[in-house]
């Protein structure tokens, strides 16, 4: 897949969120982390790499072929803010997607945290506008 990457970002894909998917790089930031989560999702099948990239006491219970699993189609995402400060990050975004036909809104502020030199996802506030 060499077009633009589904994260919003103006490169593609291949240099962008792939190599995270991959395995071969780590998320330097909170945003970057988030971004090829929002990915993961949106391409479907990478329940493994979102289990990694979860802190393990908030993802309890979750499967990696749940979490592969496409039940909606992700059209977009817009980053509101992003930030850390040493083991702490976040970001906010709005993303929008589609189930059977119908478009909804997702806004969340999630929460990072840097274990052991990568940044995982904790969690986050979310409301939905459907």
């Amino acid at each position: 897949m060499n077009n633009q990457c589904l994260c919003g970002k103006k490169i593609p894909f291949l240099q962008c969120c792939e190599p995270y998917l991959k395995g071969t790089a780590i998320a330097s930031s909170p945003e970057e982390l988030m971004r090829s989560r929002y990915s993961a999702y949106a391409l479907g099948g990478y329940g493994e790499y979102l289990l990694k990239t979860w802190f393990p006491p908030m993802s309890s219970g979750m499967t990696a072929a749940e979490l592969s699993k496409r039940t909606q189609q992700w059209l977009s995402l817009e980053i509101l803010g992003s930030g850390s400060k040493g083991p702490d990050g976040w970001v906010e975004f709005k993303s929008i997607y589609q189930v059977k036909g119908v478009n909804s809104v997702m806004h969340e502020r999630s929460i990072f945290s840097l274990i052991d030199g990568r940044w995982l996802y904790l969690g986050g506030e979310v409301s939905y506008n459907r």
